[in-house]
């Protein structure tokens, strides 16, 4: 044999597959574990690949299974005789007779993968061989672990993806019938799974490597029966399907078919023409990825689906190359790849460019390795429980098996978080597109990022594209989404910030609370990997939720690093308790549309946004995260609760407005008051500053800010300075600039004993007449006049553009305070 076992990082995992590519397979697993480094940007470890090759087959098929796993024992035995080891005590153990150059390694698990499904139990069994600290978390999904198929994870992760597309759509496919078309059969983990989590799938075609199967007109409730009695049928095939089932219309024939005739009902549900003749089955399973339905469910092996531009040799996979299509020629709406590979990614592109809906398949079936992912970490929880005799080994493995549904739910919350921090990413690319050219051009300089080999865009197309009303692709903003978690990862994991107390809630919400119960809290404080759990967590938390480019455009525009900008939104994401009003959005008493629960959440990452600038500006680096948070926490309760009778002027008009609207779309009282008074969190941490400073009451603080806000007309002044920047990001910047130096005044004005000028007596900025209690108060002193020939010692309170159009009086005066500079 030969074998060859590739990883991204000192801690990654991925699986090890048997390869029939003799002269190439190391190619083979290169390309494999390029992908497997985009999936894992979701879980702990990094990816990795492993393959292996019998350079001597076997003439028998009973033998050749044996030899293929005798020489997988060889590889793993391999493996394990280069790797560091761990003593009882957590002491590194090196191995002999090898000369290492690296730090100490003692991190490597496998999963598995194409031809050694069933080998979990045989690598477990060579790690014992070995000693090895790992135990049974070497390979994941043994005797004592999670089997992907019967938890169906993979499917239901990518179902979460599909339902998401489908409810940005405006359809429920839990609660109303839709069309689909399927590769694959009910015998296969992901498509099997898959095709039983809707009752409501009208699944009117589906081929796999032996059989077509054509329903054009199905029963959904009968068919789902079928379905499910095909997927507990050991090893069976579409030609068990009962063809007395089969709608007028329907049938099942062989892929290699010379000669097949459709009647009426399959031409049209195909959407082939009336006249159209006999097919062989190649071209019944091309007519088959074309159809006009709702879903293209992939739960295959293979690549079907190429771009117009691309090749069958750049598609890779020749025993596809009869059946495979181009993306400009598919109908149907929605894709969902539980396999792997199933489109090349410049066919995703162009499928998403031309309206349809899909991620890569990296995202979509990424839950298959995050189950894998919690159950090693999970054993390695739990294991030093047992070699301490806090619980046996019987009862870890009751355990295990009892926190099932758990650690299902617990990943299932990562397809959906991930899935939905895309869709927000999109709409964020229409407004900031310059902040995703941006994060590629800096990763593709720190060498993280080939831009051409992910086929992301040029600045060229980007253009073309936006002069065409477009901008990034749902696919691209998947892999963006994957690289920038790459790369924050690995900037956190260099610092301390991992070691916070206060992340240390990221690391127990991992696992199910009784995990961590049972293990006792020391054992989960020694975690061997605690650290990189709390980072990919803290990561996962703010990347789903602020996108992509948030952590770089930080840097950028501040020069702090990527730790410190963390840290700065971990404290705004603490005060604002955002993962609690996340899940109030989800519980309101009538459904929300998609598009109205994306634009409160956006709404929200904008206030963490300015809440972590506010944090990174006026709070030192040395002072601790649960120092911030106890100084800021009780004092923003209180103002929140009051805000209602705090603010006054045009702030309060907004803020009435914004909980009406908010109201109109579906929110409840409390959660309209909730968010609208977060788009004020870095008002009320300068105020409760300002406080601190003067030893003045929060709430007195408040009024007094809220009080010269209204006379200054602050916000209007605010919304002009953005309004003047338009798009563009150098104007974008200096606005911001100019919003600081507005709050710097705003501030400085509104502590206790700051001498005020009087009132202006003239127009008021925006259009509106004050009345005498609230009129606009000068910045300055002098005198302005409408009068031919009138100067002006100061500047005049009103913008030069208002003063131009608006009456002033023949005379405005202010009293000139007795410090310019300080005024």
């Amino acid at each position: 044999m030969e074998g060859v076992h590739l990883r991204g990082a000192r801690v990654a995992r991925g699986g090890i597959c048997w390869s029939d590519r003799l002269d190439d397979f190391r190619t083979e697993i290169l390309g494999l574990v390029k992908t497997q480094m985009v999936k894992n940007a979701v879980i702990v470890p990094a990816g990795s690949k492993g393959g292996y090759v019998l350079l001597k087959l076997p003439r028998e098929g009973d033998q050749l299974g044996e030899e293929e796993k005798e020489q997988y024992r060889t590889l793993i035995r391999g493996l394990l005789d280069l790797m560091d080891n761990l003593d009882e005590t957590g002491a590194v153990v090196a191995p002999e007779w090898v000369v290492a150059f690296d730090d100490p390694d003692p991190y490597l698990v496998v999963a598995a993968d194409k031809g050694t499904a069933k080998f979990s139990d045989v690598a477990n069994a060579v790690t014992t061989e070995y000693d090895f600290w790992l135990g049974d978390a070497f390979a994941s999904g043994g005797s004592h672990g999670y089997d992907h198929k019967a938890v169906g994870i993979t499917a239901a992760g990518a179902w979460e993806c599909v339902k998401r597309h489908f409810r940005e759509k405006g359809k429920n496919i839990q609660e109303e019938p839709f069309t689909a078309v399927g590769i694959g059969d009910m015998s296969g983990d992901v498509f099997g799974n898959g095709m039983l989590l809707s009752r409501y799938t009208r699944l009117i075609a589906a081929f796999d490597h032996r059989h077509v199967l054509l329903d054009p007109d199905l029963d959904p409730e009968c068919t789902y029966e079928e379905r499910e009695r095909l997927f507990r049928l050991p090893r069976s095939s579409w030609a068990d399907y009962d063809t007395l089932l089969l709608s007028a219309g329907g049938m099942v024939v062989p892929r290699g078919a010379k000669e097949v005739t459709l009647g009426p009902p399959a031409l049209r549900a195909l959407g082939l023409p009336d006249d159209t003749g006999p097919l062989d089955g190649e071209a019944l399973i091309r007519a088959v990825l074309r159809a006009p339905v709702e879903l293209l469910w992939n739960g295959g092996i293979g690549t079907y689906v190429k771009s117009s531009e691309d090749t069958h040799m750049d598609a890779g996979g020749p025993t596809n190359d009869a059946v495979r299509v181009d993306a400009d020629e598919l109908r149907c709406q929605v894709v969902g790849e539980g396999g792997n590979l199933g489109f090349t990614q410049r066919a995703r592109i162009e499928y998403a460019l031309r309206g349809g809906r899909i991620n890569t398949d990296a995202l979509d079936n990424s839950g298959g390795v995050d189950l894998s992912d919690h159950e090693v970490n999970l054993k390695i929880l739990l294991n030093p429980a047992v070699r301490s005799g806090r619980i046996t080994e019987e009862r870890r493995n009751q355990l295990l098996e009892e926190l099932t549904a758990e650690m299902a739910a617990l990943v299932l919350l990562d397809n959906r978080s991930q899935s939905r921090a895309v869709s927000l990413d999109e709409l964020r690319a229409v407004d900031s597109g310059d902040d995703f050219r941006d994060l590629i051009t800096a990763l593709e300089k720190a060498g993280l990022l080939d831009r051409a080999e992910e086929t992301l865009p040029t600045f060229e197309a980007l253009t073309e594209r936006e002069e065409a009303g477009g901008t990034f692709a749902r696919p691209e903003l998947c892999v963006l989404l994957a690289y920038s978690k790459l790369w924050a990862n690995a900037q956190v994991m260099k610092s301390e910030l991992p070691d916070d107390p206060v992340l240390e809630g990221y690391l127990a919400g991992y696992f199910p609370p009784a995990a961590v119960q049972e293990a006792g809290e020391e054992h989960l404080r020694e975690h061997r990997l605690g650290r990189e759990i709390i980072t990919t967590q803290v990561i996962n938390d703010l990347v789903d939720l602020m996108g992509s480019a948030f952590i770089f455009r930080l840097t950028r525009d501040t020069g702090r690093t990527a730790d410190e900008v963390v840290r700065a939104w971990t404290v705004a994401a603490r005060l604002s308790d955002h993962r609690a009003l996340i899940r109030q959005m989800g519980t309101q008493g009538r459904p929300v549309a998609s598009q109205v629960a994306y634009r409160w959440l956006l709404g929200l990452t904008r206030v963490l946004a300015r809440t972590s600038r506010w944090v990174l500006q006026n709070v030192p680096s040395g002072m601790s995260m649960s120092e911030i948070i106890a100084d800021h926490q009780e004092g923003i309760a209180a103002l929140r609760g009051q805000f209602g009778k705090l603010v006054t002027g045009e702030d309060l008009r907004l803020y009435d407005e914004r909980v009406a609207e908010i109201r109109e779309l579906g929110a409840d009282d409390a959660l309209a008051r909730d968010l609208i008074t977060l788009r004020f969190l870095d008002q009320l941490l300068e105020i409760l500053r300002v406080a601190k400073e003067t030893g003045a009451e929060p709430l007195d603080a408040a009024r007094a800010f809220y009080r010269v806000s209204d006379l200054f007309a602050v916000p209007w002044i605010r919304r002009s300075i953005f309004e003047a920047a338009q798009d563009d990001r150098w104007e974008q910047q200096a606005a911001r600039a100019l919003s600081d130096d507005l709050s710097m005044a705003h501030n400085k004005f509104g502590r206790p004993g700051a001498q005020q000028p009087r009132r202006h007596s003239g127009h008021r900025p925006g259009g509106r007449q004050p009345d005498r209690d609230a009129r606009a108060m000068s910045p300055g002193s002098g005198r302005c006049s409408r009068r031919s020939g009138a100067k002006r010692r100061f500047p005049c309170p009103v913008s030069r553009l208002q003063c131009a159009r608006s009456r002033c009086s023949p005379s405005v005066r202010t009293a000139a305070p007795s410090s310019s500079r300080a005024t």
